[in-house]
């Protein structure tokens, strides 16, 4: 396992196993949750130390290969190589409350929605929760902004990767590490049913996303191949349990696409779907890919689904679009770096 993967416990064990206190252990995990990226920068530690950990856990960090920063709002974009050449996305985001880094949880996604670029070219694997961690130090690091919200909406489906994003979860919110609170972490699913309810016996302070993006199965069919597997009415029976189990209000995230899923009388199904159930959805003006038919909605044919849907009781925000003058939609800047390598 890389050192950085390890919980304070298991870090300070293997410390231990080399012969050193155990107070040694802490010190490395602080370290390593600061962002350093080799064993020098640990000034406390002894130079033998720092060689025999040098040796038996070297330290992989990433490298920037694309960065565009938006001249309108100030969001950055990153593209991460990871240490066996593969790129991942991280997307920095400034607001009022403070600053959020949106991260992918895998090279690539098998998920397949039609509207998401993240998913051209399928899984390649998934990430370990060091390369998980280290999107959001190495874009605090390269930022100089200090991070304190994060959402797992990146390229990737979390819940497909499950035990390393438990671990990740777990290192992130370490009071040892950098202790961001569960309060302030989003993960967003396109609803893989029995991950849901595992998620929901951890009873985490986390805020649960689902890419809905459809009132019925029909529509929901034609754009997320999931819904084959876990059609809407089993999604929605897991929200609820989800709801029962950990008292935390779900967020919908649902992609307003012209002339599939926006007309006033979807907004009037979704509203029947979520009767009873505390929820906030969220209208995600749609970004466009190269490769895909769909177009975004109007912006009247947006203002009024939000309209509908807060008439019938429903909280409904129209998200902010950040990033628009760079590629900071999802799996954007990754597709046109593969192009172009592939050119070369």
């Amino acid at each position: 396992m890389n050192i950085k993967s390890m919980t304070l416990p298991e870090l300070t064990a293997a410390i231990k196993e080399m012969g050193q206190p155990a107070f040694r252990g802490k010190q490395i995990y602080t370290w390593l949750h600061k962002g350093v990226t080799s064993y020098d920068e640990m000034t406390n530690l002894s130079k033998p130390l720092r060689e025999e950990l040098a040796q038996k856990y070297p330290i992989c960090a990433p490298k920037v290969v694309r960065k565009q920063e938006s001249q309108k709002d100030g969001t950055i974009k990153y593209l991460w190589q990871l240490a066996d050449g593969n790129c991942v996305e991280t997307v920095l985001m400034r607001y009022h409350y403070g600053n959020t880094v949106c991260i992918s949880t895998e090279v690539g996604c098998r998920m397949g929605c039609a509207f998401c670029a993240s998913t051209i070219g399928g899984l390649v694997r998934k990430l370990e929760p060091y390369e998980m961690l280290d999107e959001v130090l190495f874009t605090q690091v390269d930022s100089g902004l200090p991070i304190s919200h994060i959402v797992l909406m990146g390229i990737g489906e979390p819940l497909d990767n499950f035990d390393n994003v438990m671990r990740f979860l777990e290192l992130v919110n370490s009071e040892e590490g950098m202790n961001i609170s569960m309060r302030h972490i989003s993960l967003s699913t396109c609803g893989l049913v029995p991950k849901i309810d595992e998620l929901a016996k951890k009873k985490l302070q986390l805020s649960l996303a689902i890419s809905l993006h459809g009132p019925n199965d029909t529509i929901r069919d034609k754009i997320m191949p999931v819904n084959k597997a876990y059609p809407i009415d089993e999604l929605l029976a897991a929200c609820r349990r989800y709801y029962d189990a950990t008292s935390r209000r779900i967020h919908f995230e649902y992609a307003m696409i012209d002339g599939v899923n926006d007309s006033i009388a979807d907004a009037k199904e979704l509203l029947r779907r979520l009767k009873g159930l505390p929820a906030h959805i969220n209208l995600i003006p749609l970004n466009h890919v190269e490769e895909s038919p769909l177009k975004p909605s109007s912006k009247a044919n947006v203002a009024a689904f939000q309209k509908c849907l807060e008439d019938g009781g429903i909280t409904a925000t129209v998200r902010r679009t950040l990033g628009s003058d760079i590629d900071a939609s999802c799996g954007q800047l990754r597709r046109k770096y593969s192009e172009m390598k592939n050119e070369e």
